[in-house]
């Protein structure tokens, strides 16, 4: 039986295509258009982003003061200096027993150069002395024929330790701002705002607070099981300095991606020195294991609780995060997705009501106080 093509309905359904696909564009368009802009104020925003999220890990402290009949201020100010010393003092923790050990460490290089020039004479490479010294003549007469390339690298790196310094400060200016000031914020922001708009903002504005609240914590759950389990596999081994490199795993936890590459780095370095070839392969091995079942089973899973992702999910915009934007991309790919969907569920609940239903909405509370 044959059909026949309805041109009235065929018409219709490419107008529909049409202004479908009209509409869509424009929403790219004006996408593109926020990103520039968000681009061109990146030196702000960024500051912003982690102060941000540093008040979500320091809230909780500041809140429980607030409800004991601290004032704001006072409160905020206790938090702040607090959390300067406990970050002064993972700093000491690391830093300390490296500085102690630096003599070991320092013999424990020459002694492994020592060995691998010994290992480079035998077979099968069987490199001499006079090659080994012509090789080191060479290297140095590239460094000096690239003196200048040098030079513009160091400057470009300090520039990038300095921008790094202020954008911390900032930062941490920004917390003690939002830790005494914002639960006003959502208040005023409503008042601010007409219409539907004085309700819908700032309701989203407060889930998406506790969003990212949920994300640092389940970081946190991520970065301290790392710690753990490449503590105790670097205590089996008989690395030394396990504490400091355990707290500095911890840490490097909350930088994606190249915060675990650093902390193994140091830590399979710190076995090679110390104990040998061996025990640093053993040291590479615990650690590979553990960044794999992290990336691959233990931050999907905790993450995609907290935040209500699914795992794959959480998976996908790591990945796509770290290809647009690397590390940057990455640390901020998860929040980013669990906002658009905070959002989104947003938007689908509100048309979601049915004709004639009464529109119910809850006047959001204070905000940057999640219950």
């Amino acid at each position: 039986m044959s059909v026949t093509l309805s041109s009235t309905k065929t018409r219709a359904a490419l107008r529909s295509s049409a202004r479908v696909s009209g509409e869509l564009l424009l929403v790219l368009v004006l996408a593109s258009v926020a990103l520039w802009i968000l681009g061109r104020m990146w030196s702000v925003v960024w500051p912003l982003i982690l102060g941000l999220l540093l008040t979500t890990l320091t809230w909780p402290s500041a809140r429980y003061l607030r409800k004991r009949g601290w004032p704001p201020a006072l409160a905020a100010t206790i938090v702040t200096v607090l959390f300067l010393l406990v970050a002064l003092g993972v700093v000491a923790l690391i830093a300390v027993p490296v500085a102690s050990q630096s003599g070991e460490l320092a013999d424990g290089v020459t002694a492994g150069i020592d060995k691998l020039r010994a290992w480079a004479a035998g077979p099968p490479l069987n490199v001499g002395d006079d090659q080994i010294a012509q090789a080191s003549d060479s290297a140095t007469a590239r460094i000096q024929d690239s003196i200048g390339s040098m030079v513009t690298t160091v400057v470009t790196g300090v520039s990038t330790v300095v921008n790094g310094v202020v954008t911390a400060v900032l930062a941490v200016f920004l917390m003690f701002f939002m830790l005494k000031d914002g639960t006003r914020f959502l208040p005023w922001l409503g008042r601010q705002l007409p219409g539907r708009l004085a309700t819908d903002i700032p309701t989203v504005a407060a889930r998406g607070w506790q969003t990212l609240g949920e994300f640092v914590r389940s970081q946190a759950y991520v970065g301290l099981l790392d710690a753990v389990l490449i503590g105790i596999g670097l205590w089996i081994v008989g690395v030394p300095l396990v504490l400091p490199l355990a707290v500095l795993t911890f840490v490097s936890a909350f930088v994606p991606i190249a915060g675990a590459l650093f902390a193994g780095f140091v830590a399979v370095l710190i076995a090679l020195v110390s104990n040998g070839l061996t025990d640093a392969l053993i040291v590479l091995a615990i650690i590979l294991v553990v960044q794999q079942l992290e990336g691959n089973v233990f931050q999907p899973m905790i993450q995609s609780r907290g935040l209500g992702l699914h795992a794959a999910v959480v998976l996908l915009a790591v990945t796509l995060g770290g290809s647009l934007a690397g590390i940057v991309g990455s640390l901020l790919a998860v929040p980013v997705a669990a906002l658009i969907a905070v959002v989104w569920n947003y938007v689908r609940e509100q048309l979601g009501e049915t004709e004639g239903e009464p529109e119910s909405r809850t006047e959001p509370s204070g905000v940057v106080s999640p219950s």
